[in-house]
């Protein structure tokens, strides 16, 4: 099976723009690591730092160790598993340095990565597995039986590998302070082009099953070096992750970018509020990536920072879910640290545009708080932007439409799914669903802001949610009718998940507690919803489409009430 992606007319408008994509130095991905694990000026720099504080446990490898240790997991996957070119490797896995290493040995070898969540439910597991035409699976050994039983359902689904701390279960140990030898050379002739699949992603639709995202080599490249270039990352650069990896703001930020720049990553098993500054101090980290949802735990914690040296740490990239604009001004306020907000989707790579990092005070606080929502910014290089009318019309500033992106960053379409890509890709642009406007600065640059969504995913700390989901698993209890997931704003996740809920006629109706243990027995929580509100109209349109947004506004007054509400969870950082 061929990696390469035969790119349908509209996709292919969307994302060449004449003299917006670089052209880069290397012919494939392996070239690009050959680059940079070969240099010596790196071989002895740390690349690498991973950090469980659940497990006391820190490891750093140069750029030559971590050479070795995926030259290493390569020969494992092309020797022993039998793994070539075009082969999709799905991964169930969280962040870990046995989940780096093995991104990019599957990339150098011109595989591509499907990450899946561990925290998905069986049954979305085995639709990506299955959707995704996955030949092998790496999966943390405690969830082997369940994706062993998942196997036997799958028949293209080939191999299954077991990690765990040391590395690969049948496979070599993933930790070595050998310097990099020459066995890489084979990998240059088994990779294919910078136009080679990278990443298959799965994002939660508004309806239907979660759609894949494909990325190619070039766009993960093309958003590494627009990302590196706006924020000036270079060799000092230490970013550090503390997001999930199987997700694209993860990867391509902290694990991409910084290898893009020569620089360094640290990574984080999970975060924690309570050793985040400590490990930007010991760290010397100069970067984090977060959702706002850690920079209100980080409020929540309210520690006391003069006791670090943080004069190297420039302040935070923030996107991936809605900054309040009361977040931003406390937490810039308190901290003294300036907050980059930004906007992208993983059809995009990562980011498309960020606030300027050359605005003085003034500047900086009259975008983030001066309109109804804090500006995401201006468009990076390779990629443009533009607000569109619902017949592709481009709009003047402050007139609300279809934010569209179009350039190097824009996806090769998503796989199998021609409904999906007919309705994404139009008039030469991809639409993102978001609604928004722009406004241009005396310079004359266009800053964009999103004034709503015109999908009704729900982003609950930066991670996109379908509330079909929510709604079908309501729908299975014998006392309701009907019911409808929808958003409400919430202080530390930016949107919280409530129902409307009509029960059925003649049946005593169900009470909110009831319906609350209905769903965590067959949802996570961060998927539950947290209040329930009982009515008995049923609000879809003559056409039979439920009126989700409409819903949400007739709900939002009621719903402010538990803005600052901690539903269980928010403690855990």
């Amino acid at each position: 099976m061929s990696p390469l992606i035969a790119v349908p007319d509209p996709i292919a408008r969307a994302r060449k723009v004449e003299g917006l994509c670089p052209v880069f130095p290397w012919s494939s991905f392996a070239d690009f690591f050959k680059s940079r694990v070969y240099d010596r000026s790196l071989v002895n720099r740390t690349f690498l730092t991973y950090c469980d504080d659940d497990r006391a446990i820190r490891y750093a490898y140069s750029y030559g160790e971590f050479g070795t240790m995926v030259q290493r997991a390569a020969t494992f996957l092309h020797d022993e598993v039998g793994l070539r070119p075009g082969d999709r490797l799905a991964t169930i896995l969280f962040n870990h340095d046995a989940t780096v290493v093995l991104y990019f040995a599957a990339w150098a070898l011109g595989i591509t990565v499907v990450p899946i969540n561990v925290e998905e439910s069986v049954d979305k597991k085995r639709y990506i597995l299955e959707h995704s035409e996955a030949a092998a699976v790496c999966c943390w050994h405690t969830y082997l039986d369940e994706v062993k039983g998942l196997q036997r359902e799958l028949p293209a689904l080939r191999y299954v590998i077991a990690v765990n701390d040391d590395g690969f279960v049948q496979g070599p140990k993933h930790r070595a302070g050998a310097k990099i030898g020459a066995s890489l050379s084979f990998l240059g002739a088994a990779s294919l082009g910078l136009d080679n699949e990278a990443l298959i992603v799965y994002t939660s639709g508004t309806t239907g099953p979660p759609k894949g995202v494909v990325l190619t080599v070039e766009n993960l490249l093309i958003d590494a070096d627009a990302i590196a270039d706006w924020h000036q990352f270079g060799t000092e650069a230490r970013l550090m992750g503390v997001l999930p990896i199987h997700h694209v703001n993860g990867t391509v930020v902290t694990l991409i970018t910084p290898f893009y720049c020569k620089g360094g990553i640290v990574l984080n098993r999970k975060f924690k509020s309570a050793t985040f500054w400590r490990r930007v101090h010991e760290e010397r980290v100069t970067c984090v990536s977060v959702v706002p949802t850690l920079l209100e735990f980080l409020l929540d914690a309210n520690e006391d920072v003069t006791m670090y040296k943080l004069d190297g740490f420039g302040g935070f990239i923030c996107g991936a879910g809605p900054l309040l604009k009361a977040t931003a001004i406390r937490f810039e306020d308190r901290f003294g640290f300036p907050i980059r907000h930004g906007y992208g989707l993983s059809e995009t790579t990562c980011y498309s545009c960020f606030l300027p990092n050359d605005l003085l005070r003034d500047e900086h606080r009259h975008w983030i708080g001066g309109y109804e929502f804090p500006s995401i910014g201006v468009p990076l290089r390779h990629n443009v932007m533009a607000i569109l009318s619902d017949d592709g019309q481009l709009l003047p500033e402050m007139a609300r439409g279809e934010i569209c992106i179009r350039g190097g960053t824009v996806c090769a379409g998503y796989f199998k799914r021609d409904d999906a890509n007919e309705a994404a890709f139009q008039w030469g642009w991809f639409c993102s669903g978001d609604e928004g406007f722009y406004v241009r600065d005396k310079l004359g640059r266009p800053f964009f802001f999103i004034s709503g969504r015109l999908k009704e995913l729900i982003i609950r700390g930066g991670v996109n949610i379908a509330p079909l989901e929510i709604d079908e698993v309501l729908r299975t209890h014998p006392l309701v009718r009907f019911a409808m997931a929808v958003p409400f704003e919430h202080r530390y996740y930016g949107e919280e998940i409530a129902a409307y809920v009509v029960p059925r006629d003649g049946a005593l109706p169900p009470t909110e507690a009831a319906l609350l243990t209905h769903c965590r027995q067959r949802l996570p929580f961060s998927k539950c919803p947290k209040v329930i509100r009982f009515g008995q109209e049923i609000p879809y349109t003559s056409t039979g489409k439920p009126k989700r947004l409409e819903l949400k506004t007739l709900l939002a007054s009621v719903l402010a009430a538990y803005r600052d509400h901690q539903f269980g969870d928010t403690k855990l950082a």
